[in-house]
Order: C-alpha cells, then structure tokens, then sequence
C-alpha cells in the first residue's frame, strides 16, 4: 500500500513535470518571431536569415573594398597624370627658355655687359668716395695733431714766459739789494776813512804838542762827529 502510494506520487509528479515542460516550450514558440517568408511565398528559418544577412554583409564588405580599391587607383593614375604633365610641363618650359635666350642671346649679352660696367663704374666711384673720406678723416686728424701741438707749444712758451719774468723780477730784486749792499759799503768805507783822516791829524796835532813846536800848548778840544 505504501508502494503504490508512492508510485502514484511519482507518477503525478512526472505528469506535472512534463505538462510544466510543455507550457514553457509553448511560450518560448510564442516568444520567438516566427519564420521570415521569401518573395516565393516559402518559409525561410532563422538560420537561413542569418546566413543570407551575413552573405549579404560580406557581399557589401567586398563592394566597399571594390570601391576603395577603384578609388585609390584613380588616385594613383591621377598623380601619375598631374605627375607627367608637370614633367611635360617643365619640359615645355625648359625648351621655350632655351629657344628664348637663343634668340635673345645678343641682347642679354649686350645686357650683361651693360650690368658690369654700370657695376664697375659704381665700384669705381664708390672706392673714389671711400678714399675721399680716408683723406678728409687724415686731414682732420693731421690738423688735430697741429691744433694739440700748437697749444702745447704755446702753453709751453706762456710757461717760459712766466718763468723769464719771474726770473727777470727776482734778477731785477737782486740787482737792487746788490746795489743796496754796494751803497751801505760805500758808505762805511767813507766813515772809515773821515775816522782815519780824523785820527790821523788828531796824533798829528798830538805829535807836535809833544815835540814842543809850538811855545805854548794848545788847549785840547775833543769833539764827537755825528754820521750823516
């Protein structure tokens, strides 16, 4: 009894199971979109979608490298264009200068020679003003060179100048004091000879009071002579 019960109890639980299973299934159908239908009115799978939409991308990845592709091509025939036709160009251009000085060669070395003596006479005058200025700059300097040695030499002379009248004051000063001097000795050597005159007669006059010449002895008088 207890078994049965127990197989009961597995059987409606398994029933449960199966029906819960069946439910979920069923939702999921519901959920998922259902299958797309092409142009032939057919029923195409999800995987067949997938697999077309990534056909479809690959097919699209190939036509934009397809189309890159052209583009950098077109890319490089231009600059291989634009390239040659600078060199044409160039070319073109080399040539017609060439012919131009051919034609024009007479001309430009008229012109070229016309330059270099213009040139030269410039140079030529420019050098002639150059030593022009050396000139007039040594003149200058010469005349400061005099200018400084004039008044140095008449600083010098205005220094000897002061010193001959310096010299010539003090000669002048000298002179005068020798004079002095000469004057004063002439004077003493007077006085010394008045005082030797004097004293001379004086021991004359004693001499014959002395000796008795005369009968009776003068009477003495002694005097003191003041110098002038």
């Amino acid at each position: 009894m207890g078994r049965s019960r127990s197989r009961s109890s597995s059987r409606s639980k398994h029933t449960k199971s199966s029906k819960h299973n069946k439910k979920r299934r069923d939702r999921e159908r519901a959920s998922s979109p259902p299958d797309r239908i092409d142009i032939f009115g057919r029923t195409v799978s999800k995987r067949s979608s997938l697999d077309e939409k990534q056909k479809r991308e690959e097919e699209e990845k190939k036509a934009e490298f397809e189309r890159q592709r052209k583009i950098r091509q077109q890319e490089i025939e231009e600059k291989l264009i634009e390239e040659e036709t600078a060199r044409r160009v160039e070319e073109l251009v080399a040539k017609r200068v060439e012919e131009e000085l051919e034609k024009r060669k007479d001309e430009i070395e008229r012109e070229v020679l016309r330059r270099v003596e213009e040139a030269k006479r410039i140079m030529e005058k420019q050098l002639l003003e150059e030593l022009e200025r050396q000139r007039q700059a040594e003149l200058a300097a010469q005349k400061a060179r005099e200018e400084e040695e004039r008044a140095k030499r008449e600083e010098l002379e205005r220094i000897l100048e002061e010193n001959n009248r310096k010299i010539a004051e003090a000669q002048a000063k000298l002179a005068e004091e020798q004079l002095r001097i000469v004057e004063e000795q002439r004077k003493i050597h007077e006085e010394r000879m008045k005082l030797e005159q004097e004293r001379q007669r004086q021991q004359k006059e004693e001499q014959k009071i002395i000796l008795g010449k005369g009968k009776s002895r003068p009477k003495l008088s002694f005097s003191l002579k003041t110098q002038d």
